[in-house]
């Protein structure tokens, strides 16, 4: 069990196949700070059980009968704003993706996921952050990356300019964070954000590969993401760029 100081996360499960629901709670169940308050097998179910359990997070199939996941998503979030969903599915293609994120969902995990990376997902965005699994984040950057060629350059120098952004605004970006990224640390994430290598940021800045590195090590270090591509959707769900 978690101590005193530490909060049940406790999840609603939306899944239509028995055995995988099963496996799930089971896996779910083993981490002590989080618990399957109830389930649910199609999107209808999953609505009624919201309303009536009140959960922090619900793990959410994509693919169900009756309503699915992503409808589901939808209403949910319109009546229970506070609750926080994660997409848990075998679904990959961008169509799902951008439709769950735009019906609310704050992260996206596929079913092959390793348990301790399920339960990292769980607990960031209960914590108000984005998962997104390492190949969900490449599309939905590729996509991100495509809209801006169509941006004129002088926006896009506009845009990725830390500096160009209002305090106040760049502030409310940052809250939630552990600990605010410094402005160089902006500066750089918006080069991550435009496909740099290190050395092109370093190249880019006039500073040494070393420094370049551990500025891009402190950032996915405050956004609590794995790599460049999740630090990137991170900070242009955030708008940090």
């Amino acid at each position: 069990m978690p101590d005193d100081n530490t909060a049940m996360i406790r999840i609603l499960l939306v899944e239509d196949h028995l055995l995988t629901r099963i496996g799930l709670k089971t896996v779910i169940e083993r981490a002590a700070d989080l618990c399957v308050v109830g389930e649910a097998e199609d999107g209808e179910q999953a609505i009624a059980k919201a309303q009536e359990l009140k959960p922090n997070l619900i793990l959410m199939d994509v693919g169900m009968p009756v309503m699915d996941g992503i409808e589901a998503s939808k209403r949910i979030k319109e009546l229970l704003p506070a609750v926080e969903i994660v997409m848990l599915t075998s679904h990959d293609s961008e169509r799902d993706i951008f439709a769950s994120l735009s019906a609310g969902a704050s992260g996206y995990c596929l079913k092959d996921v390793a348990p301790e990376r399920l339960y990292m997902a769980i607990r960031s965005v209960n914590a108000g952050d984005l998962w997104l699994d390492a190949t969900i984040a490449s599309k939905v950057l590729c996509q991100y990356t495509n809209d801006m060629a169509k941006v004129n350059a002088s926006e896009q120098v506009q845009e990725f300019n830390p500096q160009a952004k209002e305090t106040g605004a760049l502030a409310k970006a940052q809250q939630g964070l552990p600990e605010p990224l410094s402005a160089r640390e902006l500066e750089v994430l918006g080069l991550v954000v435009e496909g740099l290598s290190n050395q092109e940021i370093a190249d880019r800045l006039i500073i040494s590969l070393a420094t370049a590195k551990t500025h891009v090590r402190n950032i996915l270090n405050k956004l609590a993401v794995d790599d460049r591509t999740q630090a990137a959707v991170h900070a242009m769900r955030r708008g940090l760029v």
